[in-house]
C-alpha cells in the first residue's frame, strides 16, 4: 500500500487501507491506463486492450474511473443500459463479447446528465465499482482512468491492487511533461509501468500507405529513454475506429493485431497471488 509521507510528516492522515475485494469477485490482474493529460486518447486504448485480450479468450473486466468524463459504455454499445443489482452488489453491464463494464454513465438516468460531485463522493464511487460489485472471475480488469494525476488517481492506485500501468500519450512537444507526471505519480505510488503507447502517431494516406506525422516528428523514443520506459505501440489516426467507438462497434471493428506489444505486456503480467494456476 502506498503512503504518504509528507502528509504523515504535517500531522496529516496516511493513506487509506485498500478497498476490500467482496466474495462474488476474484480479479487476477488490474492493469491502470494513463496519462498526465486529457485528449490523447485513454479510452481508446482501454477499450482496443481489452477487447483484444477478449478475443485471446481472457475473461476481460473494464472499471471506468474517468467518473466525470465516462465514454466506455458507449464505445461498447451501452448508451442506452443501466446496472441492476444482486443483494448489495452492483452487475456491471457484459459486452457483445462478454467485456464486463462498470461507469458511472451506467447509474444515471441519462448518459448526457452530467456528474455534478465532489472529490470525496467520486472516490466513494471508485470503492462500490470495486468492492461492491460482482466482476465474478476475470483474467484482467482495466481500470480507464480520468485525465492528470488527481484525486481519484490517487484512490485508485493507494486502495486498488493495481499491477502495472500503460501510458497513453500524443507525438507532441507536451509529451516529455505527460510521460514525466505520469511516471511521478507511478514512483510515488510504487506501480510499476508496463510502456508507453503513442496515440494520433500518424496517418496512413488511403492512396500509398505512406504514414504522414501530422503532429510533427514524434519524440517519443527520446523521452522513453529518458525514463527508462518501452514503447509498446504507436496508433494512427484512424477515421473509420472513431466512428466504431462512436457507433458503439469496436469490438467488431477494431482491426486485428491494433495492440500487440501492448498487448504482450499485459499477459507478461503475474497473477496475484494465490492465482498462478488460473492463469489465462
Amino acid at each position: 500500500m502506498a503512503t504518504c509521507e509528507h502528509a504523515a510528516a504535517a500531522g496529516g492522515q496516511t493513506a487509506p487501507m485498500q478497498f476490500e475485494e467482496n466474495n462474488l469477485s476474484e480479479v487476477k490482474r488490474v492493469i491502470a491506463v494513463l496519462s498526465g493529460k486529457g485528449g490523447v486518447g485513454k479510452s481508446l486504448v482501454t477499450g482496443s486492450l481489452a477487447v483484444e485480450l477478449a478475443r485471446g479468450g481472457a475473461k476481460v473486466g473494464i472499471l471506468d474511473a474517468d467518473i466525470t468524463g465516462p465514454s466506455i459504455p458507449r464505445m461498447f454499445g451501452m448508451g442506452d443500459r443501466r446496472a441492476h443489482g444482486l443483494g448489495k452488489l452492483l452487475l456491471p453491464e457484459i459486452s457483445a463479447t462478454g467485456i464486463k463494464v462498470m461507469s458511472s454513465n451506467l447509474l444515471l438516468q441519462n448518459e448526457t446528465d452530467p456528474v455534478l460531485w465532489r472529490g470525496p463522493i467520486i472516490a466513494g464511487a471508485i470503492k462500490q465499482f470495486w468492492s461492491d460489485t460482482s466482476w465474478g472471475p476475470l483474467d484482467y480488469l482495466l481500470v480507464d482512468m480520468p485525465p492528470g494525476t488527481g484525486d481519484v488517481a490517487l484512490t485508485v492506485f493507494q486502495s486498488l491492487p493495481v499491477d502495472g500501468i500503460v501510458v497513453v500519450t500524443s507525438p507532441q512537444d507536451l509529451v516529455s511533461m505527460i510521460v514525466a507526471k505520469a511516471v511521478n505519480m507511478a514512483d510515488k505510488m510504487n506501480v510499476p509501468i508496463l510502456g508507453i503507447v503513442e496515440n494520433m502517431s500518424y496517418v496512413q494516406c488511403p492512396d500509398c500507405g505512406r504514414a504522414i506525422e501530422i503532429f510533427g516528428e514524434s519524440k517519443l523514443d527520446q523521452v522513453a529513454e529518458t525514463y527508462n520506459l518501452k514503447v509498446l505501440d504507436r496508433l494512427p489516426i484512424d477515421p473509420a475506429l472513431a466512428a466504431a467507438c462512436d457507433a458503439g462497434t469496436i469490438e467488431a471493428d477494431l482491426p486485428a493485431g491494433t495492440l500487440p506489444l501492448t498487448l504482450a505486456a499485459a499477459r507478461a503480467v503475474e497473477a496475484h497471488e494465490g492465482d498462478e494456476d488460473k492463469q489465462a
